[in-house]
């Protein structure tokens, strides 16, 4: 499912236009992101958890080249399924 797919989907269900609907997620996905920047953690209880982690620097290899080389250290988004998600994709 893409975004526009996505879109279709909460205006169907939430009886919204899909401008509305279009308006809704992207506020929603600001809001997470923004919250995430801020080093805050997103629970949606049944849903699931977003996060952010730090991974460490590391050296890897270039499958080209097959030289090493120096991963730098960064934050990467991490999201962790809640209970309710987890038994419905199962």
């Amino acid at each position: 499912m893409n975004k526009g797919e996505l879109v279709n989907a909460i205006a169907a269900e939430a009886g919204l236009t899909k401008a509305d609907a279009k308006k809704a997620l992207d506020a929603t996905v600001g809001a997470i992101t923004a919250a995430l920047k801020g080093g805050d953690k997103v629970s949606l209880v049944g849903f699931g958890t977003f996060s952010i982690v730090q991974k460490e620097a590391r050296k890897g290899i270039n499958p080209a080249t097959k030289k090493p080389i120096d991963i730098a250290a960064k934050k990467v988004a991490k999201f962790k399924a809640g209970a309710e998600l987890a038994e419905a994709v199962q």
